[in-house]
């Protein structure tokens, strides 16, 4: 019985946290069991920590990396509260929590439901967002006050939920102010991560800690936005639509040329109706998009409509060194009038080899006012 009873009196005369348990934890009680503290005993602080004593539940001194020889003189406070006048000889009962104050890394934050915002482009929209943070305790008085009370050992998982919310709601709040569109959202991650750590580093200095690293690494919209840029990308690879419509009709034409079942009066047909056509559909393209009509009420089924007649033979004219056209015959007629076009202008239409002069071109031949007779003699 004797020898039990001195274990359990035996006083402690190392005080230390070798911190080797778990990478996550942020503070640790140095536990006693009801051992009472060595007058003399060594502490020691490693690096990356701080040791807070505590004496009947009010902070007392702070220690920071080092090894110490407890006593009158390097515990001020704790020697005040406890009436060391003169210093001490007899053991004494104090809390010790030692507070780590490195980087606890690789911490992950992200919005569980949709944060709604106004979008110039595409009214109110719905994104979602997520990403990585890191903190550091830099107060450790603060954090043992405000967080950690009597917790013999904390972790990040103890307060990482409540953090997330934090994050999530300032971070909601830096998306709507920052006047930024939905699509360049992506292009303004870090401008967005900088706005967001600041509004959050407020709130989490009050429980004395800091957030040196936020980092937004995505931001997705919803499906439907997504399709419509998709569709606007597609659009704007195409680039210019006529030029884009002429390569499709020329392509159109060659497979026409192949096909040789129609003769040469069904390829000039095909050649009129391909730059006919191609000619109407840019003409469309160019023209403002009027918005539709509502739905008629059903009626009976119509019935089908015959195809569109071919469109006449079209030219490209060489005026003033440039390209114009294309010009359907009607069209040159009034150009030979107007004296714009002359027997020595340039043309060209499908199937010409090189370009030719219009006097040269049968089909401009009934267009060209024909000379006179010479006079009797």
């Amino acid at each position: 019985m004797g020898l039990f009873r001195f274990l359990g009196t035996e006083l402690i005369d190392i005080v230390e946290w070798p911190e080797a348990a778990s990478n996550d934890v942020m503070a640790h009680k140095f536990q006693r069991h009801d051992n009472e503290i060595k007058n003399g005993a060594k502490l020691i602080v490693r690096e990356g920590q701080v040791a807070v004593f505590v004496n009947m539940g009010q902070l007392a001194d702070v220690f920071t990396p080092g090894m110490y020889t407890l006593s009158t003189k390097n515990l001020p406070i704790l020697s005040t509260l406890m009436g060391w006048k003169y210093g001490f000889d007899s053991p004494f009962k104090a809390e010790v929590y030692f507070i780590s104050t490195r980087r606890f890394m690789d911490l992950k934050w992200g919005t569980s439901n949709p944060i709604i915002m106004r979008d110039k482009e595409f009214g109110m929209v719905r994104i979602r967002a997520y990403g990585s943070y890191a903190i550091q305790i830099t107060d450790p008085q603060d954090f043992l006050r405000e967080v950690l009370a009597t917790d013999p050992s904390f972790t990040t998982f103890e307060i990482a939920e409540q953090l997330r919310k934090m994050i999530v709601s300032r971070f909601s709040d830096a998306a709507a102010s920052s006047g930024i569109g939905a699509i360049d959202m992506a292009a303004n991650l870090d401008e967005l991560g900088k706005v967001s750590k600041e509004k959050i580093s407020g709130e989490f200095g009050e429980m004395g800690i800091s957030v040196p690293i936020f980092i937004v690494e995505n931001i997705s919209l919803p499906p439907n936005v997504e399709k419509a840029l998709d569709k606007r990308t597609s659009m704007g690879m195409l680039g210019n639509m006529q030029q884009y419509m002429q390569y499709q009709a020329a392509e159109s034409l060659e497979k026409a040329a192949e096909n040789t079942s129609g003769g040469a009066a069904g390829a000039a047909m095909g050649i009129g109706a391909g730059f006919g056509l191609g000619q109407q559909f840019v003409n469309m393209m160019q023209q403002p998009m009027a918005a539709a009509p509502a739905a008629p009420p059903p009626t009976a089924p119509a019935a089908p409509a015959p195809p569109p007649l071919p469109a006449a033979v079209s030219f490209w004219v060489g005026i003033n060194g440039q390209q114009q056209g294309p010009f359907d015959l009607n069209q040159l007629g009034q150009q030979i009038a107007a004296g714009q076009l002359q027997k020595d202008t340039l043309v060209w239409r499908q199937g010409m080899a090189s370009w030719e002069q219009a006097g040269k071109v049968a089909e401009f031949t009934p267009l060209f006012p024909a000379a006179p007779p010479p006079m009797p003699g």
